[in-house]
């Protein structure tokens, strides 16, 4: 796994530089953002040896590097899922190459359903916490030292100071803001109408496939992270209709313009 990651930077690092310090990952229908990005320099995943690939629809599979408001990012333009069959540890190789390329901060992003009944599609939502209901983890196996330790505490793994600027910064770009608990389920089938009223139960706000390995990774190593939620849908059995993917992407494109406002003002306000 280590020599993955170390070809990986090996690639990425001359066209990163010296001063890449955010991460952003886009979810499901919010790849788009990325085209904002000035000086673009690309790497598609299947350029670094070993390296896993997005096989979702909306998902192109690439890294993105350049600079947003003066500042350079690299961006996961697609992210890889559980439900693809690859291990969480896997998942987690992008978070663990983007802190060895120098990234100290990262915005994770995700089309997710809504739980709580207060919520709307189109709405976003800062995730406070999160439940890992996917029946893994990404630091199974072997602790590799150099990254963080063997039991690492999760008491504050989406960063308390970041979400504070996180709600300035939504107030100051006149965007609504929700905050609730992000449940990660496994996929690739949304959620039963019974498992939406557990998630209800025990504290989640929304769902989803994604995110928590990302979030777990980062914490390990010492990355300050935060979530962003869009809304795409109400989750099964709060309303008398059918999920499809491709209503996740319809209502991230409707939604795409608050999106882009809320990530512009995190990139400029709060990292």
């Amino acid at each position: 796994m280590n020599e993955v990651i170390e070809r990986a930077v090996g690639i990425l690092s001359p066209l990163c530089g010296e001063h890449c310090r955010i991460g952003l990952i886009l979810g499901s229908g919010l790849g788009e953002y990325a085209e904002k990005i000035e000086n673009k320099r690309f790497v598609n995943y299947s350029e670094l040896p070993g390296f896993p690939q997005s096989r979702v629809e909306g998902h192109k599979g690439r890294f993105v590097i350049g600079e947003l408001f003066g500042k350079t990012v690299i961006c996961m333009q697609g992210r890889f899922h559980y439900y693809e069959g690859y291990p969480q540890s896997q998942i987690a190789l992008a978070v663990r190459v983007m802190k060895r390329l120098g990234v100290e901060k990262l915005l994770l992003t995700n089309a997710a359903g809504g739980v709580n009944l207060s919520f709307s599609p189109g709405d976003l939502m800062l995730i406070s916490d999160h439940i890992n209901f996917s029946g893994s983890h990404p630091l199974i196996g072997e602790n590799d030292a150099d990254f963080g330790p063997r039991f690492p505490d999760q008491t504050n793994v989406y960063d308390r100071d970041l979400r504070e600027g996180v709600r300035l910064a939504a107030k100051a770009a006149g965007v609504a803001l929700q905050e609730g608990v992000y449940m990660m389920f496994s996929g690739p089938t949304f959620e039963s109408p019974a498992e939406i009223v557990f998630a209800r139960t025990i504290g989640a706000s929304a769902v989803g496939m994604s995110t928590v390995p990302e979030a777990i990774a980062a914490a390990h190593c010492g990355m300050k992270t935060i979530g962003i939620s869009l809304i795409t849908n109400m989750a099964a059995g709060i309303l008398n209709q059918p999920l499809s993917h491709e209503e996740v992407q319809e209502t991230a494109a409707i939604a795409s313009e608050k999106f882009t406002k809320l990530v512009d003002r995190i990139v400029t306000d709060v990292f």
